[in-house]
């Protein structure tokens, strides 16, 4: 029997939903770590009871939680998030230099070939590798020791490395995004990064078209096309078909072509998910009428997804972790909302269901079926 888990991380806890294939019926446990922000939790695709989950305060710091029994109990795991080498600074707002500074983990991505190995990515941008299940870290350095980072600088909500993405034909090919720095991808497990940003351009930057500063929200991979790539970036919608080498405008017919999620069709390389907002100054959905969009010609067309999702008076927000879809046939789609919401669509984005409401403000949401 195929069981559906959502790892579900919010400003004060993490909660774990579980359900059946069908995906209607769901228990909902937690919270777990109440009180605490839960950057994102995600679980191991070999080894589904292994979860990492990113505990974060002002007052104590940083933490990872290891589950080795899906999310019953909990283990505190290494904080040793130390940079290696001093590679020089970055850019601030004001134009200005500043030292870089460990603040917290944004992102957590295990291995797709070894339960023990896992990835993390940090604000200030770097990317962690830990080979004992989270137990020590070590920088892979390469990617701030790029030509190219003295340049970066945050976006509004901080330079994180938010998004991971891990080709799982190759595992050595990996893909990482930065706000406000843009795209890096490596072909050797994390030792050489190449900048990829050809086809962005950003107005707001002094060059529009220049290498880095572009504030990207979220990437997105086909899994049996993993050249095929989507971007959700601070405006625009992009699709690059080459690995990243280069990108192209896809955001067509959308509303507003602001948001921060993007998800892609398990199977169809041609149908990809975004969320629209209203602006990157009113984060909420236009016009107060919460819709997913489809394409299934890989952009350009979009169709408005609505039912079951309230079309009057509201104003929440989704981050950009806060989608996931899984393998299934039909496939699920799943998002969480700042006002505690979290909707499931168990035939593709047909119809929706709030499953729960009134959690704290959800960060991230991530699903696993097994």
């Amino acid at each position: 029997m195929t069981t559906v888990r959502l790892l579900v991380g919010t400003k004060k806890g993490a909660f774990i939903l579980t359900s059946d294939g069908k995906r209607g019926d769901w228990k909902v446990t937690g919270p777990h770590f109440p009180g605490w922000e839960i950057y994102h939790i995600k679980g191991s695709s070999i080894e589904p009871n292994r979860i990492f989950a990113s505990q974060s305060t002002g007052w104590f710091g940083q933490f990872i939680q290891r589950s080795d029994d899906g999310g019953e109990t909990w283990e505190s795991v290494g904080r040793d998030f130390s940079y290696n080498g001093t590679p020089g600074d970055h850019l601030w707002f004001d134009g200005s230099s500043r030292p870089w500074q460990f603040t917290r983990v944004w992102h957590m991505e295990p291995s797709l070939t070894d339960v023990d190995t896992v990835f993390a990515g940090v604000e200030d941008a770097a990317l962690f590798k830990s080979v004992d299940a989270g137990q020590s870290w070590t920088e892979l350095d390469g990617l701030r020791n790029t030509k190219s980072s003295s340049a970066w600088q945050p976006g509004a909500g901080g330079m994180g490395l938010h998004t991971i993405v891990v080709d799982p034909s190759d595992p050595d090919r990996m893909f990482v995004a930065i706000s406000a720095a843009g795209v890096f991808g490596t072909t050797d497990g994390g030792g050489g990064w190449k900048v990829l940003t050809k086809g962005l351009r950003s107005e707001f930057m002094e060059d529009p078209d220049a290498d880095v500063g572009h504030c990207v929200h979220r990437i997105a991979m086909h899994p049996g096309r993993p050249e095929r790539l989507y971007m959700q970036k601070h405006w625009d919608v992009m699709r690059s078909d080459d690995s990243g080498a280069n990108w192209h405008e896809v955001s067509g017919n959308l509303p507003t072509d602001f948001g921060f999620v993007i998800g892609a069709h398990p199977r169809n390389e041609e149908t990809v998910y975004v969320i629209p907002i209203t602006s990157d100054t009113e984060h909420f959905p236009v016009g107060g009428s919460l819709k997913v969009f489809r394409s299934t010609v890989g952009g350009d067309e979009w169709q408005p997804l609505t039912r079951g999702l309230p079309q009057v008076n509201c104003y929440v927000n989704v981050l950009r972790g806060a989608m996931s879809i899984d393998s299934l046939d039909p496939c699920g789609i799943y998002f969480g909302t700042t006002g505690g919401q979290v909707y499931v669509s168990s035939d593709e984005g047909e119809s929706w269901e709030a499953v729960v409401r009134d959690l704290p403000a959800v960060l991230s949401v991530e699903v696993q079926s097994f």
